[in-house]
């Protein structure tokens, strides 16, 4: 054994038990039930009580979780004559629900999740993210590849009245209000400001912007699979890189979904169970005890002020966060 090894493994046993103690831990971590083996993408609550869950198979089963206690337990339910994975869920003001996924699979629903009317769109496309306005038209995004993406407007049957192409797969779309909204995607962040018909390229790239979260009118993060963290105050006009996910120097995070509950205050989840957090509006970042090994898609708030995560073969906790 060579000095230099010997002097490895002694530094490597000092340093290792004390970067694990410096690792954050829950005040409890609750594991839920979802009867499922499919992957978890989207979770949605629409009050205190009801919420639901997105997810399937990408090619064979559509899946939508649902709970009427806040999420402390939640029924399965599958959908065979969508049958593909649903990776978006979103509900509009007048209260329809609608989740989009792989194939160009839609389910709406007008009762608050009773009952769900399958719409076909394009197929052959992925659809990944969706928003419905007040009149419950809407604007769907996807794509695939890395290369190819897309975003598609809807009328209030769900059917399309307008298809864009892009050259980059778009993965997340966060809107202010009906007109003002943002789009992560394969290298680029976009903007529009009336109602998606019109959109406009930000400063901003050197990753696969996966997760988005806006918090009002002029505060955004984004994250991405290399895992970058850049941060806006005045509504996408100007960038701060808070973590260059590029850098030899920072520790790989593959990150696919962020959540901040005020300015300061934020969470990241990504690939192997990984959950981040920062008390500082993202120019620190500290790891969680690991809780699962399961790849992590989304991060939401539950009606309790605790946090929930879904993730791959049926992964969904209850994170307490005191």
């Amino acid at each position: 054994m060579t000095r230099r090894l010997v002097i490895y493994i002694v530094v490597l046993s000092i340093f290792a038990p004390s970067c694990k103690k410096n690792k954050l831990e829950w005040k409890q971590v609750e594991k839920i039930e979802t009867n499922t083996a499919n992957r978890l993408n989207r979770i949605l609550f629409i009050d205190n009580n009801r919420g639901f869950v997105a997810g399937g198979d990408r090619f064979l089963e559509a899946d939508i979780l649902a709970t009427e206690n806040g999420g402390a337990d939640w029924t399965l339910n599958n959908y065979p004559e969508a049958g593909k994975g649903l990776y978006g869920i979103a509900r509009s003001a007048s209260g329809r629900i609608l989740a989009v996924g792989f194939d160009g699979k839609i389910l709406l629903s007008d009762d608050e999740g009773t009952n769900w009317q399958f719409v076909q769109l394009s197929p052959w496309l992925s659809y990944k993210d969706v928003f419905l306005k007040a009149d419950n038209s809407g604007i769907v995004i996807g794509g695939n590849s890395f290369n190819s993406g897309f975003i598609v407007h809807i009328n209030e049957a769900g059917q399309s009245t307008d298809y864009d192409s892009m050259s980059v797969e778009l993965n997340k779309l966060a809107m202010v209000d009906d007109n003002t909204g943002y789009i992560s995607g394969y290298g680029m962040v976009m903007k529009t400001t009336d109602g998606g018909h019109n959109w406009s390229i930000l400063d901003v790239k050197n990753d696969n912007f996966t997760g988005i979260h806006v918090l009002n009118s002029t505060e955004i993060w984004i994250c991405g699979i290399a895992g970058s963290i850049y941060h806006s105050t005045d509504g996408g006009q100007n960038w701060d890189r808070l973590r260059n996910g590029n850098s030899l120097a920072n520790k790989r995070y593959a990150l696919k979904d962020i959540w901040f509950s005020d300015s300061r205050n934020g969470w990241a989840v990504g690939e192997e169970g990984l959950v981040i957090y920062t008390g500082d509006g993202g120019k620190n970042w500290k790891v969680y005890q690991s809780f699962t090994k399961d790849a992590l898609h989304d991060i939401s708030p539950t009606p309790d002020g605790h946090l929930m995560v879904a993730g791959d073969n049926g992964s969904l906790y209850k994170l307490y966060l005191d």
